[in-house]
């Protein structure tokens, strides 16, 4: 028995008025073109795809064991419908932990949460120079290293400080191992970035935070991503990054997309939570360690949507920087946009764009 819903249906070929039938896939979209300003009806969009999530609900993907599945309904209530777990710089043993949950996350969804797809490595191959939050257990990497902690989970994203010695080579055995490599928690110079690009990696994570800025004699590792970048990531909870630069970035970048680098402290109340080995501290709508340092987010996927829109973009833009850009990044044909044969992955909002009504593989939240 099939789901229907009706409203303004953004497909992948635009706005549609009509109605959309579903499954655990969508089975048929019905309509006519729309100018969705048009009307008042409800929007229906892609759900929310994030790609670099660390904790929500109090949870932190460090904690091994069952957090991560804490995590994925926490965030599945404001709309993501798949995300990659990620993990922090950490000792191997702490590492090894996150991974085995995230792994069984992975092979066992359950109702209500979001769809793991994997793991995000954020370290600890990066520079200790440029830890940002990141506790300081940097080390180099090698393939083999990165190979045994694939037997936990499927590691979809790696996160590589490419200055470090080795690893441009690595960037391109990554690479060719399936893998999408970022370059992120860098010292690196423009030209770093740049050969990094040219030795297979795909973007930059959050961009403008963590490495090098842009300066008209020295571009650095910003100047990099915003001359030659398709892809990068960004947190546009407008306190990591300016809406000037956010701009900035939305002109250069062509498929930036937005990440919200959750933290535990994500729908809880203002106090102290984990993140990795480090404790942290939620106030004023921001997460920073003892010193005032920036250490991850409280943001929401919807909440992110409603930011790119108060930024000027006008909505199918903005759906397509919180769900379709970053399936694409991953490769994923079959999630990230509403037509037949995708996953029934849908977000339905009302006039404000707040939420309504969450669909993951058709299942209602």
């Amino acid at each position: 028995m099939s789901d229907a819903i009706k409203g303004n249906i953004l497909t992948s070929a635009g706005w549609v008025r009509g109605e959309i039938t579903f499954d655990q896939r969508i089975v048929a979209i019905h309509g006519s073109s729309v100018d969705p300003k048009l009307n008042e009806d409800d929007y229906i969009l892609p759900g929310f795809i994030d790609l670099h999530v660390h904790g929500g609900g109090g949870k932190d993907t460090m904690e091994g064991g069952g957090a991560v599945h804490a995590i994925a309904a926490t965030h599945a209530r404001h709309g993501t419908t798949s995300m990659l777990a990620t993990t922090m710089t950490a000792p191997p043993e702490d590492i090894d932990l996150a991974l085995q949950g995230i792994g069984e996350a992975c092979a066992n969804r359950r109702t209500g949460e979001a769809r793991v797809l994997g793991a995000h490595l954020e370290g600890p191959y990066i520079n200790s120079g440029k830890l940002g939050a990141q506790p300081d257990f940097a080390r180099a990497a090698k393939l083999a290293d990165v190979e045994r902690l694939e037997t936990f989970a499927p590691i979809k994203l790696i996160t590589v400080a490419p200055e470090i010695a080795g690893h441009l080579d690595l960037v391109r055995e990554l690479t060719d191992a399936g893998m999408r490599v970022q370059i992120g928690h860098t010292l690196g110079s423009y030209e770093d970035g740049v050969a990094a690009l040219e030795h297979g990696a795909a973007g930059f994570t959050h961009l403008f935070n963590a490495m090098p800025g842009l300066h008209h004699r020295e571009p650095g590792m910003v100047g990099a991503a915003l001359a030659h970048a398709q892809y990068a990531e960004i947190i546009v909870d407008l306190l990591h990054v300016h809406p000037g630069a956010i701009r900035t970035a939305l002109r250069a970048i062509p498929h930036l997309y937005c990440v919200t680098d959750s933290t535990a402290a994500t729908g809880m109340p203002d106090g102290e939570y984990m993140l990795g080995r480090h404790t942290v501290h939620k106030c004023m709508g921001g997460v920073r360690l003892a010193d005032g340092t920036l250490a991850g987010s409280t943001l929401t996927m919807d909440q992110a949507l409603r930011n790119l829109v108060g930024l000027g973009l006008d909505l199918a833009d903005a759906s397509a920087r919180v769900s379709s850009n970053a399936a694409d990044y991953l490769g994923l044909q079959e999630r990230g946009r509403l037509s037949p044969g995708a996953y029934a992955d849908v977000v339905v909002l009302d006039r404000d764009l707040n939420l309504k009504a969450v669909y993951i593989e058709g299942e209602l939240l």
